[in-house]
């Protein structure tokens, strides 16, 4: 069964666009998209496992710079 998340980023100021072209590049993120409020970046990932979506948003996201955070939440159906 497949998991979907959504992380919500928060970018340094004037990243979100740099940050945003380099999250759609990783392998399981669906898509991302800049928004206007209390983050700047959410990316709608797409993959097998839990462990997965912790892989693309602690290591691969957070890695990225002109990342300052982080939120993921997963869907229930």
């Amino acid at each position: 069964m497949a998991v979907t998340a959504y992380i919500m980023i928060k970018a340094n100021t004037g990243e979100a666009d740099r940050l945003r072209d380099s999250i759609e590049d990783i392998e399981g993120v669906e898509s991302a998209y800049i928004v206007a409020g209390d983050v700047d970046v959410i990316a709608k990932v797409h993959v097998e496992t839990p462990g997965e979506v912790k892989d693309i948003a602690a290591s691969q996201i957070q890695g990225i710079r002109g990342v300052e955070d982080t939120q993921t939440y997963i869907a229930m159906d």
